[in-house]
């Protein structure tokens, strides 16, 4: 399985965002070095976080084997927010959706 189907899979995007920009308490990805996310995910997996909500990605980093780390840290590297794309589809509307 290649790193971009393990972000997804393992609901990476759900703390992290779609593309790695963060959200509330999880770091912002998008725009680190390789090298740094490597060593945080090595980390991780020897139990060392530096927050205590870091202490629920130490499970998702041990689940990854030698070479999963290695494809994930260069794929996270390479995330960028799409531009082009859409990223909200539902339109701001004053009356409100009756949901919230």
């Amino acid at each position: 399985m290649d790193a971009e189907s393990l972000y997804f899979k393992n609901a990476c995007n759900s703390c992290h965002g779609m593309y790695g920009e963060g959200m509330g308490s999880a770091p912002r990805l998008q725009g680190q070095k390789e090298e740094v996310l490597l060593k945080r995910l090595k980390d991780l997996q020897h139990g060392k976080t530096r927050s205590a909500f870091g202490s629920v990605m130490i499970s998702f980093a041990q689940a990854l084997d030698e070479n999963q780390t290695l494809q994930m840290a260069k794929y996270l590297s390479t995330l960028k927010t799409k531009e082009e794309e859409e990223r909200y589809e539902i339109p701001y509307n004053r009356a409100g959706d009756g949901g919230s």
